[in-house]
């Protein structure tokens, strides 16, 4: 096939390639192309400028032609965009094009926006550090965010030479494992070089983000994957082992073995924002035992007929992992609400009328004892 046809990306646009240029981004890009503009993708974002590779190198951006109003369509690391051609100084990003994929999160503000922390993702990255006790709720709420964004997650339990007993290791995996069906779990010692092959192999040439909290290795995995001391490295404070944010931005990394990697600052807060399909994906296995509840809008707490509260029962489903979903779903829905007034009110209406249930449950059992 010549690099003529439509479904080959162009000759010109070749350097792009290790960044995951491909020809449906040659296709959308086309009408940019008619107009002289150069295609690039977004390695870098920092106080309104952005750094854009392109097939002839690396240039300076500004984004003033394309600042929204909406905080979801700012650009962001990741972006494939259209700028000036050479000779423009400054150049300008002119345009976004559409995104496949985006991992986002809530913001702390009181209108709970959304926060775009990579785009055109592939496959999102969650660091844990075993230097500290997991905390599986938290890679629930990682991993929701991962589904949603429509990127193939994979956990990395780093530090994994900090647990030297093979069963120790084992039983930390098989309890990840339990919190993350669906997903690659793989524990990595990127001081030594354990388990990268197998990280390399899943990530393939495609796009990743790397997402974990501050002292979860990120930056230690990150230059084991670029094959370069590329990001600064501070050692976790022994006493919890949390570390100081050595990124500050997010950036975009060649990888050595092909693809590219998004490294993130680490995340403190990690908010839903609007995860109902990842939430469900996350927690699978009490979506399909809902299935099965006598009633459809069973809530999985005292109605008769309860396939949830069985499996609770029968040792099937843990207690902590149907906490978790519930806390996640009441969570979700809160943020969807604050955006949706029609569903507020349906909620805080169920609200009532549960309240009302267990106050007449309450006086049914005191007339009960009486």
């Amino acid at each position: 096939m010549s690099s003529s046809s439509p479904k080959s990306p162009s000759s010109s646009s070749r350097p792009l390639l290790p960044y995951g240029w491909d020809a449906d981004w040659e296709t959308a890009f086309a009408p940019y192309a008619a107009q002289g503009l150069v295609a690039g993708r977004v390695v870098r974002v920092d106080r309104g400028l952005c750094d854009v590779v392109t097939p002839g190198g690396t240039v300076r951006a500004d984004t003033e032609f394309v600042v929204p109003r909406d905080p979801m369509k700012v650009v962001c690391t990741g972006d494939w965009v259209a700028v000036d051609p050479e000779g423009g100084d400054p150049r300008f990003v002119r345009t976004l094009l559409p995104r496949r994929t985006a991992f986002v999160r809530s913001t702390s503000s009181k209108r709970s926006d959304g926060q775009i922390l990579a785009a055109n993702v592939d496959h999102a990255v969650v660091a844990v550090s075993l230097a500290v006790e997991l905390d599986l709720g938290r890679v629930e709420r990682f991993l929701a965010l991962a589904w949603e964004s429509g990127a193939q997650p994979v956990v990395v339990l780093s530090k994994a030479d900090l647990v030297p007993d093979p069963v120790t290791l084992a039983h930390l995996v098989q309890d990840v494992e339990t919190a993350a069906p669906g997903v690659p779990v793989l524990t990595v010692s990127a001081l030594h070089g354990d388990g990268l092959d197998v990280l390399r192999g899943l990530i393939g040439s495609g796009t990743a983000v790397l997402l974990g909290q501050s002292g979860a290795g990120k930056s230690t995995l990150a230059n084991a994957l670029v094959g370069a001391d590329v990001m600064d490295v501070r050692a976790a404070r022994d006493v919890d082992g949390k570390g100081r944010h050595t990124t500050t931005t997010r950036n975009l990394l060649p990888l050595s073995g092909g693809g590219v990697l998004i490294d993130t600052p680490g995340l403190r807060g990690v908010g839903l924002f609007d995860a109902e399909v990842g939430v469900g994906q996350v927690f699978s296995e009490i979506e399909e035992l809902a299935a099965r509840c006598r009633f459809h809008d069973c809530s999985h707490e005292s109605e008769p007929g309860c396939a949830v509260a069985a499996a609770v029962d029968s040792g099937e489903l843990s207690v902590r992992r149907l906490e978790s979903y519930r806390k996640l779903v009441r969570e979700n829905q809160w943020i969807v609400a604050k955006t949706d007034a029609r569903l507020r009110a349906e909620i805080r209406k169920d609200w009532k009328r549960k309240g009302a249930e267990g106050r007449a449950a309450m006086q049914a059992k005191r007339g009960h004892w009486s």
